[in-house]
């Protein structure tokens, strides 16, 4: 009986598995499984199919981690903004100090740093990673961060200098 290693970030939605049919096809085969052994391995023994789909999203999470370079976090009441480098981290941090501001929309971050700047805390920081760097991606997503852009970020600089 076949084992694969154990997941390391999450299993693909559906949704996502549909965008890689074609990639999964040729990672099962790439992998010794042939399209009879997968449709037979999906009806005698679920769980070695979806250990092979964990193996592929794996595969799959790490190449897109490999390539983010800038992540951040909105809410109410802050705006965090990550530069993704290959050792460290760096951080720009808006904060909201009145209930009055609002940094969840590119909108109203727009505002508050035009129209009510003496109203927010900015400080920029940076901090070695202590797990991988693709393990610390993949917590920070599950942790609600998405892509962001190096446009956003040298404005949030521009800001801070």
């Amino acid at each position: 009986m076949r084992t694969f290693a154990p997941m390391k970030y999450r299993m693909l939605t559906v949704e996502e598995m549909d965008i890689f049919d074609e990639d999964f096809k040729h990672f099962a085969v790439a992998n010794g499984v042939s399209k009879e052994e997968w449709v037979k391995m999906n009806e005698s023994n679920k769980e070695i199919a979806a250990e092979l789909v964990g193996l592929f999203s794996d595969t799959v999470l790490q190449k897109v981690y490999e390539n983010l370079k800038f992540i951040e976090h909105r809410s109410p009441s802050s705006c965090l903004v990550f530069k993704l480098n290959k050792t460290d981290i760096d951080l720009i941090s808006l904060n909201a100090n009145s209930e009055k501001i609002d940094l969840s929309t590119a909108e109203s971050i727009h505002e508050a740093l035009v129209n009510q700047s003496e109203e927010l805390s900015i400080f920029k920081s940076k901090k070695t990673y202590s797990k991988t760097r693709e393990e610390e991606i993949h917590e920070m997503l599950s942790q609600g961060c998405v892509n962001s852009s190096e446009a956003f970020w040298v404005l949030l600089e521009k800001v801070i200098d």
